[in-house]
């Protein structure tokens, strides 16, 4: 199994569409205004050298970068690009392609020495696309996905069950494909600091403070486990969401419900295209200063848009906390899955 990420595949993107910004510090984000609210989408190299991440906000890098190209995102152009990044994957002789998302992607192939393959995939895509990609090669799609970031960039790494043990052992657990800021802080209180330690958690600790079922898939990822095949079923939207910042906070309740509306409308012209019903709906609400707060709903199914906007309107009724200023909202609703929609069964909620 391999696995395809672009490096620092926005900006580059940006770059090959302005040469002349080769070699500067280039962040990608909002509307390209760091005085609006906003956040980075990304950051070339040369930014990231300073500091600058992913989901920063706007300002902060700005102030970070003084002398940083800001540009605003062009969702357009980036899917254009990954599109062709795609194609040249599926091209690839007897190779099953996995996407991911816009720059990364897993290719499972049969071959008996799989790094001239990897170097063959960097080559065919910097040839059609002039990116650059780097590759992890795994016994497992979790290892060969942790082993990209060790072969970053251009380069080729790889990472199976003899040596995963010796590079990622004594490394953190937040440096696992799946544990996040929380979830590490969750082990950390349980005496689990390394991937060994959660490698050799005892499952019924794990199982008691994560539920029976992520558990032991986390101690699954410890020790680099999972899934050894690559599916190219096509990828089916469980739900669709939009969410917005606003420049001036909502504090009215008249121009909250405004704002639901226009998200609403949004969402369910997404909806309407997939033709599936509404079973569930998630509302974000991000209060001044900076605290997000997430609000669910199950609904009896429905495709009635009408229906699903007294719904969100109800649910957020019910929860916005009146008269507290609101930096953002964010409209999920989730879709019953073409199976289900078939035998009558509802799927578990998704996550925003």
């Amino acid at each position: 199994m391999l696995h395809v990420d672009l490096d620092q595949f926005i900006a580059a993107v940006e770059v090959l569409r302005r040469p002349e910004l080769a070699g500067l510090p280039v962040i990608v984000g909002g509307r390209g205004d760091p005085t609006e609210r906003a956040v980075v989408s990304t950051a070339s190299y040369e930014a990231r050298a300073f500091g600058v991440g992913s989901g920063m906000p706007l300002r902060i890098a700005a102030r970070k970068v003084p002398d940083a190209v800001i540009l605003p995102v062009d969702a357009p152009a980036y899917l254009a690009a990954s599109e062709e990044v795609m194609s040249t994957l599926r091209a690839v002789p007897g190779a099953v392609v996995q996407v991911l998302g816009w720059d990364e992607a897993f290719v499972g192939i049969d071959a008996d020495d799989p790094e001239p393959v990897a170097r063959g995939i960097q080559r065919a895509v910097l040839e059609r696309t002039r990116l650059h990609c780097s590759v992890g090669i795994g016994d497992t799609l979790v290892r060969a996905k942790v082993a990209t970031g060790f072969g970053k960039p251009q380069g080729v790494f790889r990472l199976t069950a003899e040596n995963w043990r010796e590079v990622m052992g004594e490394r953190p657990t937040i440096a696992l494909w799946g544990v996040g800021p929380k979830v590490s802080r969750r082990l950390a209180a349980l005496g689990i600091g390394t991937v060994a330690e959660l490698a050799d958690a005892p499952p019924d600790v794990l199982a008691a403070e994560f539920g029976p079922r992520m558990g032991p898939w986390y101690g699954e990822l410890g020790r680099g486990d999972g899934a050894r095949v690559v599916d190219d079923t096509p990828w089916v939207a469980r739900g669709h969401s939009r969410e917005t910042t606003y420049q001036h906070d909502l504090v009215e309740a008249s121009d909250v419900d405004d704002a639901l509306r226009t998200l609403a409308a949004a969402v369910l012209d997404d909806v309407a295209a997939e033709g599936r019903p509404v079973i569930g709906l998630t509302l974000k609400v991000r209060y001044a200063p900076f605290l997000t707060k997430t609000y669910q709903r199950r609904i009896p199914q429905t495709g009635d848009p009408a229906v699903v906007l007294e719904a969100l309107l109800g649910l957020a009724a019910d929860r916005i906390e009146p008269e507290r200023p609101i930096r953002l909202l964010g409209v999920r609703a989730e879709m019953t899955m073409p199976d289900e929609a078939r035998d009558g069964h509802t799927p578990t909620r998704g996550g925003w």
